[in-house]
This record gives structure tokens, sequence and C-alpha cells, in this order.
């Protein structure tokens, strides 16, 4: 390995039953550090990571209202209580929700200014967290970017 340290002294594992098994550990560890590192960057500004995805796609929807189904399906964590990401959000007057004019079951959600005002404000301060990547270059992103696409294939 050229830069970084190895998976084996990362969790003090000598060996790995074969190349698949210390991919997926590897892919795990790596997966949990990107998700410190994540929680570490939006700290200061109140929100996790899957609140900051919301926003984000809130922002792309802009200003067209989106449905709590879209959300969930363009969600990064599949595993998120949508609802309750959205109602924090509310809470932190960063979204609005209101009753969806054509499906009366269904609920709106808009980004609010503040809300826009946040990602403006975080993406002041993206280049220097996406600089904590250049470990790699820019072929070697692409390259594992073409192979995590091929993995999940």
């Amino acid at each position: 390995m050229v830069n970084g340290m190895q998976i084996e002294k990362e969790i003090k594992q000598k060996s790995f039953k074969n190349e698949y098994h210390k991919l997926t550990v590897n892919l795990m560890f790596t997966g949990s550090w990107l998700n410190v590192k994540n929680h570490d960057f939006l700290k200061p500004y109140g929100i996790t990571i899957q609140q900051y995805n919301i926003l984000r796609i809130l922002r792309g929807q802009h200003p067209n209202p989106t449905t709590v189904s879209l959300l969930i399906d363009r969600m990064l964590d599949k595993m998120s209580n949508v609802s309750r990401l959205v109602e924090k959000l509310r809470i932190k007057g960063l979204v609005n929700r209101r009753e969806c004019e054509k499906d009366r079951r269904a609920v709106d959600v808009l980004i609010t200014d503040n809300g826009l005002a946040l990602l403006k404000e975080i993406e002041k301060h993206e280049q220097g967290w996406e600089e904590s990547f250049h470990t790699l270059t820019p072929q070697e992103a692409q390259q594992l970017n073409k192979l995590l696409d091929k993995l999940r294939g």
C-alpha cells in the first residue's frame, strides 16, 4: 500500500480468509471511517449526513415541492426514517411541510430560505473536505468509482 494504513493494521487482524473477505471488511471499515468524517464535518452546522442529504435533494427540486416518497427513493442511506428526519429539519426551520394538493394522503416538503442558506454556508467549506481525498489521484478516484459501481452491479 502506497499511502494510508493497511486494513490489517487498522483492525489488528493478521490475515483474512481470502481477498473477498478482506474487501468486505475493508469496505465496512472504510464506510464507518467516512461516516465519522462526515459527522465531524457537519457537526458545526447542527445537521446529520442524512439531513444534509435531504436538504440537497430538496434544493435540487426547488422551487417545486417534493414528496416524502421521492425523498425515500433518492436517499443515500436507505435505512433512514425520512419522516422523522424531515420533522427534525422542520423544527430547525430548514424545511416546510404541507398537505399535497394532488394527493391529500401525501405530504409535500419544501426547502426554506434558511435551508438554502445553510447549504451555501456548508459548500464554502466543502473544498477543504474534498481535499482530504486527494491521497488518490483523479485517475485513481475514477478507477475506484468504476470498481465500486461494478461491485454493486
